[in-house]
């Protein structure tokens, strides 16, 4: 398995851990868990971001469509 070293401050650390304890984790088993998730929502979402308009104002001003979907009421 690859292994990856980073160097976070002391009271983002304090959170990881006790947002571990919180999920019956350790503290490796949680950020483990977190950039899995964030690998899995990204690779997910890559469709989205490889539109690619000519114009960059449009590119910059403009909103990616994402979340839940409205539900559509029937009009009676």
């Amino acid at each position: 398995m690859p292994t990856l070293t980073i160097d976070i401050p002391e009271d983002v650390l304090a959170v990881l851990k006790k947002r571990a304890d919180k999920n019956l984790l350790s503290t490796k088993e949680q950020v483990e868990d977190i950039v899995r998730r964030s690998a899995v929502s990204y690779k997910s979402n890559s469709s989205i971001s490889e539109v690619n308009p000519d114009d960059r104002l449009v590119s910059i001003f403009s909103r990616q469509k994402t979340g839940r979907k409205s539900k559509k009421s029937k009009k009676k």
